[in-house]
């Protein structure tokens, strides 16, 4: 493994792990704080995530900053990582999610694993996913292309923070993130069982905004480019090899 490929891999693995401990601790923490009033829990743990994420992608992003299979699956489509290094970041996110729930429950005096048995299926919510996720990956991938990638870590977070309310399955969107989440039996949790089809449908949206985004932005050497560069911490016209 090349240094800058294991840079990136540590970048993905704790800031997936900070990312999961900021949804479950924050779950926690409002269910605890605001025990009758789901409304407000839900508040508590949206402003949580997406202020988490806002951090997250600010501090990491010259390093790696997807913190999502998703994301680097559609990276992977354009042309901005190998094979190798695709799964290797994706590795690295369920990893660091796992990681960081147990960190969550161990943080407020839970067992390190719980399952969670919280079930969360059905038509509508499994649609909410497709949505959400797709959603991102525009918002992701616009911001980019567009040529504001610094302002990627504000467009992500606010789009979670909203997506947590307009969405029927309050947006996961995140297979490391869904997979972690099964094991903290709290507010934040997802029933094993449920798990399978949350992720199915996580990538049916990739699959849905790869299509958009190749229609919206044709030039996949072009994006692929720029979303490289932002891994390299330099403009992609710099980059002779950040389109291979």
């Amino acid at each position: 493994m090349t240094s800058l490929l294991l840079r990136r891999a540590m970048a993905e693995l704790l800031g997936t792990a900070f990312l999961v401990a900021a949804v479950i601790g924050s779950g926690i923490a409002a269910s605890r704080l605001s025990p009758h009033d789901a409304g407000l829990q839900l508040l508590e743990n949206s402003l949580i995530t997406g202020g988490t994420l806002v951090a997250l992608i600010l501090a990491l992003q010259p390093v790696s900053a997807a913190f999502n299979p998703v994301v680097t699956l559609v990276e992977r489509a354009l042309g901005a990582v190998s094979t190798r290094e695709a799964l290797t970041l994706i590795a690295a996110q369920v990893a660091g999610g796992i990681g960081g729930a147990v960190v969550a429950n161990v943080m407020f005096n839970l067992s390190p694993l719980s399952i969670s048995t919280h079930h969360r299926s059905g038509g509508g919510i499994w649609l909410g996913e497709v949505v959400a996720t797709l959603g991102l990956l525009l918002v992701i991938f616009g911001t980019v292309r567009s040529g504001r990638a610094q302002s990627v870590a504000f467009a992500v977070g606010g789009y979670i923070l909203a997506a947590y309310w307009f969405t029927s399955s309050t947006s996961f969107a995140n297979p490391a993130v869904t997979i972690a989440r099964m094991l903290s039996n709290t507010f934040a949790g997802i029933a094993p069982v449920s798990v399978a089809l949350f992720v199915a449908m996580q990538l049916v949206g990739g699959v849905l905004a790869y299509g958009v985004i190749r229609l919206l932005y044709p030039d996949a050497p072009a994006l692929a480019a720029e979303v490289a560069s932002e891994h390299r911490g330099r403009p992609a016209h710099d980059s002779t090899e950040a389109a291979s």
